[in-house]
């Protein structure tokens, strides 16, 4: 393969000490190690930040002549809205990047749309409302408990334990709350059951890998089995220690099997490309509902996508590999 020129194109994390900064600072962990395994297959590359400053941005791609390009951007200067808006800039400019387009990327990352549009398709989602700071127009049928879920954020951004609401007469004083620190608000049913992961990666098809889970067996009673912030970002949490991913070799067929039609008819579904992670619960009755879909997941070197591309055997490098060539067959001739 020819030695492509590749812009790894990433958003700028805010300073170390400010709301949500680990999160935000886990983007050079994904430039890093993409800058290691490029340098092992011998591409050249170059870090190009994205933000605000288009002019700026436009300027640096054309110098650093780049073939193709890495979109990590996860925010623009942490704005979850503008997601969508480096991959819209690199279609503009005709270059080939991977992941999703700005298009995929921006109808995934509204939560409220991601419903809609599950339900719509009668793909199974747990019930929900959206709050926007006015009355609480509850639909018939939503019991409780609940979660509440800021719209437009990720990587549990304003999840934690106090984000499930188990009895009604707490529901406004919580959303009104939530929705000063956030916005608007998706309240969804909780579901306490098993939470499984599902990586797909491939272009122009995707395939799923093995399935992964949540572990919460370590979880005492009196906290929810959630994935939130801590459990994901904060190192001396107990939850961080206590939601191990694995890969359960058990399971039935069938219950893998409709994990794996869901998360394709999720993938089509929002037009997503290269890959994407679906994250899914299993309720007392054996039922699969979809809580998230999530189109360019994390890439570090810790997270769930590549350790599901480890247990099917391939490897960081051979994943980035993998990318660039994804990449390459929509270079144009």
């Amino acid at each position: 393969m020819k030695h492509l020129k590749v812009g790894i194109i990433h958003n700028e994390p805010i300073p170390q000490g400010e709301p949500n900064w680990e999160s935000s600072a886990d983007i050079l962990a994904q430039v890093e190690a993409i800058e290691a395994s490029l340098r092992e297959l011998g591409h050249p590359h170059v870090r190009i930040p994205f933000t605000r400053d288009l002019a700026r941005f436009v300027s640096q791609v054309q110098a650093a002549g780049i073939d193709i390009a890495f979109n990590l951007c996860e925010s623009v200067d942490e704005d979850p809205l503008l997601i969508g808006h480096p991959a819209a800039v690199l279609e503009l400019l005709a270059i080939p990047f991977t992941g999703s387009s700005a298009m995929a990327l921006l109808l995934s990352t509204d939560k409220l749309t991601v419903k809609r549009l599950l339900t719509a398709s009668g793909l199974r989602t747990p019930a929900f409302f959206l709050y926007e700071g006015t009355e609480v127009l509850r639909p018939a049928g939503l019991t409780f408990p609940v979660i509440l879920k800021p719209r437009f954020q990720d990587a549990s951004i304003g999840i934690d334990q106090e984000s499930v609401v188990a009895h009604s007469g707490e529901l406004l004083p919580r959303l009104e709350e939530y929705y000063a620190r956030y916005g608007a608000i998706l309240v969804e049913e909780y579901i306490a059951g098993r939470e499984f992961n599902v990586s797909l990666f491939g272009y122009p098809h995707a395939e799923v890998m093995p399935l992964a889970e949540i572990d919460f067996s370590g979880f005492p009673d009196d906290l929810h089995r959630i994935v939130s912030y801590k459990a994901k970002w904060d190192e001396d949490s107990f939850e961080y220690h206590n939601t191990q991913r694995i890969f359960p070799s058990n399971l039935p067929e069938a219950l893998q099997k409709t994990m794996r039609r869901m998360s394709r008819d999720c993938f089509t579904l929002f037009g997503l490309r290269d890959y994407a992670r679906v994250d899914l619960r299993l309720d007392g009755n054996g039922r699969l509902s979809i809580l998230e879909v999530n189109a360019n997941p994390c890439i570090s070197p810790d997270a769930g996508f590549p350790a599901a591309l480890a247990e099917n055997s391939m490897h960081y490098t051979e994943m980035v590999k993998e990318f660039i060539r994804f990449v390459s067959m929509r270079v144009p001739l």
